[in-house]
């Protein structure tokens, strides 16, 4: 028992603070795109898409997604797996789910529908929510099972650059969205384009300031 205490506590450094205060970000500022109407990230996209085509919230049907996508990094490689891991496929959709439902009740609605309060709460979640997602994804504590994947689809063409590649598995989580009945909107495609890139901007400060 002492032994496995001593593992888990180690696994619980600063990398692991990071990854939770990065998914944390991720699950408060997504609330604020999803109630301006703008769109979120391809990921969200595609599992509220489906989760509305079979009446499932999106926590409860994002948490499903996650364990069998799981299953199947676990087997190529688990290295990619940990507390951020847990963190994200637990977290994000149930964080969205209750903010959502705070807001709804603290916030007028009018901020998320009248111009130009709502392109502005727009533009700074979604600036945020990439932040925290470059953050989350460089922590180094694992990721999400949909991360993770993407990192095993950017090894079938090692030579491309990762957040080229990154843009190319997004825009299919964003094609299996519409055939689920999502509809496309700026955010979703906006998102689809910079997160890539941020990720790698954002890992390289984040190694710098290691060392």
């Amino acid at each position: 028992m002492k032994q496995l205490f001593d593992k888990v506590k180690n696994a619980w450094n600063r990398d692991a603070l990071v990854s939770f205060f990065g998914v944390t970000g991720m699950g408060f500022f997504l609330s604020f795109l999803i109630l301006t109407g703008y769109g979120t990230d391809p990921a969200t996209f595609m599992n509220r898409s489906v989760a509305a085509r079979i009446g499932w919230t999106l926590g409860n049907y994002q948490l499903v997604f996650n364990l069998a996508l799981l299953l199947v990094v676990i087997l190529c490689d688990r290295k990619l797996i940990g507390f951020g891991t847990v963190f994200n496929m637990i977290l994000i959709g149930y964080y969205a789910d209750f903010f959502c439902w705070l807001w709804g009740r603290l916030i007028p609605e009018s901020l998320f529908t009248d111009q130009p309060m709502r392109a502005l709460i727009f533009a700074a979640a979604l600036f945020l929510f990439v932040i925290s997602a470059a953050v989350y994804m460089n922590a180094g504590a694992g990721l999400s099972p949909y991360d993770a994947a993407a990192k095993l689809f950017t090894r079938l063409i090692p030579r491309l650059p990762f957040f080229v590649m990154r843009m190319v598995y997004d825009f299919l989580a964003i094609g299996v969205g519409l055939l689920a009945g999502g509809r496309p909107t700026i955010g979703i495609i906006l998102i689809a384009i910079f997160l890539g890139p941020f990720i790698t901007i954002v890992g390289k400060t984040m190694q710098r300031l290691r060392k």
